[in-house]
């Protein structure tokens, strides 16, 4: 076992779980992902892998079939997996930010509905904010939902929906001023959807079109899609809650989660750019000695291992404050933000030891040096993160009088 990013207080199951998911990388992911990367192929056989170990359902409470896990059992596997291959981790983050958004906020019926086949990796989740025009602008969505009798019609384009083609449920925000004055506030306006689908591309079901998998520099194998849906009808009982106008607190709440999970995948692929550069730093020589006896290169070294060792340290917080009960948004944004900026730095430091090597598609540290910028914007943009940071810290510490 490495000596970094190690976690204090676990329990026997826990520890059980993330030996299983290391084990189950180091054998099943790392051997095959830099191909199938390459080829832009979806790893269903790794998808199938991590079903058979209940994987799906790890954090879904166990009265619906799943393992009940905490959040940082979760956020540690997703550590585990991102250290194999980023993209894989991917598509589990987005069953589970609707599957914690259905425990946190659904309706009895929903949750009896959809978790049990969701801890099975029967119905995979999916959720979509973003639009074309807008990016972190939240509040500016324009897709809206109309009432007509007892069901809502949806319009409008939705942008970068991970899992897009290969989920079979997503929650979707949109605009639904059904009951909200004119003057309200746009965030007090809006509604999440639980939009039930097939998986594929196309005419998905009537009214709504995944168009296709948008062609990325990374993140590849995961599919990237848009959601178009023009006259999709939605029955009331699909709204989650069952009450309109709380759509962005479920899904900031949902989001939440998603930023320890983005921090989470920051630490796993800083790892596994640390451990290719220490293995490769040891092998290559240079004027008569290992590359790694080179004071340069160890001061590489020590910084990358620091900074994989903060990093860590700032995303088990921030879990641990959310499975607590407590507002983790200030922790959240922070693990974030340093998580990912430390990987794009260790990554970088990685991929200079590897000298022109780096630059070669038969080395894995080629497929990380493009994987890691999507972690900068991803779940909000690093200047997001530092709006939010900033805000919270306001509060905490405004002046009295």
């Amino acid at each position: 076992m490495a000596r970094l990013a190690q976690t204090a207080g676990l329990t026997d199951v826990q520890q059980e779980i993330l030996s299983t998911v290391r084990d189950f990388v180091d054998k099943e992911i790392i051997p095959v992902a830099t191909e199938l990367e390459h080829r832009d192929e979806y790893p269903q056989q790794i998808v199938d892998g991590l079903k058979e170990l209940g994987l799906f359902g790890l954090m879904i409470p166990e009265e619906y079939g799943g393992l009940g896990e905490s959040l940082l059992t979760y956020a540690l596997c997703v550590e585990e997996i991102a250290r194999g291959w980023m993209s894989v981790s991917g598509i589990i983050n987005t069953h589970f930010i609707v599957a914690y958004m259905l425990k946190q906020h659904g309706t009895q019926e929903q949750k009896d509905h959809f978790l049990p086949r969701m801890a099975l990796g029967e119905v995979r989740g999916a959720f979509s904010m973003s639009e074309p025009g807008l990016g972190s602008d939240v509040s500016a969505i324009t897709s809206k939902a109309v009432k007509d009798g007892d069901e809502y019609v949806l319009n409008g384009q939705k942008m970068w929906l991970t899992n897009g083609g290969s989920s079979t449920l997503v929650a979707v925000l949109v605009r639904s001023d059904e009951g909200h004055p004119e003057g309200t506030a746009p965030h007090k306006s809006m509604t999440t959807f639980l939009v039930e689908k097939e998986p594929g591309f196309g005419e998905v079901r009537p009214g709504l079109t995944i168009p296709g998998k948008i062609d990325k520099m990374g993140y590849k194998g995961v599919d990237t899609t848009e959601l178009i849906m023009d006259g999709l009808r939605i029955p009331a009982n699909r709204v989650l809650g069952g009450t309109t106008g709380r759509g962005f607190y479920q899904m900031m709440d949902g989001v939440e989660v998603g930023r320890v999970n983005v921090a989470a995948r920051g630490c796993g692929v800083a790892q596994r750019a640390f451990e290719l550069g220490v293995s490769y730093a040891q092998q290559r020589h240079t004027f008569g000695k290992a590359i790694a006896q080179h004071q340069a290169i160890q001061f590489k070294l020590a910084e990358m291992a620091t900074k994989v060792e903060a990093a860590h340290a700032m995303m088990v917080n921030a879990a641990r404050k959310k499975d607590s009960g407590e507002r983790n948004d200030l922790e959240a944004g922070m693990a974030k933000y340093l998580a990912s900026e430390y990987c794009k730095e260790v990554v970088e430091d990685a991929f200079r030891i590897h000298g022109g090597y780096g630059f070669s598609k038969e080395y894995e540290i080629e497929r990380l040096y493009r994987e890691a910028p999507m972690l900068l914007i991803g779940e909000g943009t690093a200047e997001i993160q530092k709006m939010i940071i900033g805000r919270r810290l306001l509060e905490e510490y405004r002046l009295q009088g």
